[in-house]
């Protein structure tokens, strides 16, 4: 199975604008693949533009943001795409699509690596962080997966975040947790 790595990825919308959405870049050897669902914004953004910035963040309240409608994270240009990156990325990564693997529900856009710059050291995850990223992809799933099987992850990464949560991180917790209570309550099983 491959590597999938976490980040959040800027592409060009076909006005100009940035669309910025999280999602998990597959290793694929000096390269990386980005494979989003159909449809997909991003997907049609780099069917246009074929360059994405995957930035790697600490804050995780831009993962749970971006999935819960708080879009507005300061940007910052790349150097060798015109493509934004995020402007508080601990690094990040400057892709150019090379070719496309076709499949009927996620597309593989496989991308070679322009430039790769880190801003400042990582200061790691703690528990607490990677249960909201955990959270967050979960929050992407809930047309795909039985409510059961979503109730009992969160409650089971609700321990880390009980445990090592700081502030940012029961701010993203919070976020996440009412869009999914939301969903529910709106019918969705």
């Amino acid at each position: 199975m491959p590597m999938i790595r976490e980040a959040i990825v800027t592409t060009l919308k076909p006005d100009g604008g940035a669309h910025m959405v999280p999602l998990g870049l597959i290793a694929d050897g000096d390269g990386w693949i980005i494979a989003p669902f159909r449809p997909s914004p991003t997907l049609d953004n780099l069917e246009l533009t074929p360059f994405a910035a995957a930035s790697h963040v600490e804050d995780v309240r831009v993962f749970a943001g971006l999935l819960t409608g708080r879009r507005d994270w300061p940007l910052a240009p790349c150097a060798h795409i015109p493509v934004p990156r995020l402007a508080d990325a601990v690094s990040h990564l400057e892709l150019a699509v090379t070719h496309r693997s076709e499949d009927a529900r996620r597309p593989r856009l496989h991308c070679r690596v322009l430039a790769q710059t880190s801003h400042r050291p990582f200061g790691g995850h703690n528990r607490a962080k990677l249960a909201v990223i955990e959270l967050a992809i979960l929050s992407t799933r809930l047309q795909m997966l039985p409510r059961d099987k979503v109730e009992s992850e969160m409650a089971y990464l609700a321990i880390a975040v009980g445990k090592t949560a700081g502030p940012e991180e029961e701010e993203a917790w919070e976020w996440l947790v009412a869009k999914i209570g939301g969903h529910y309550a709106g019918g969705g099983d």
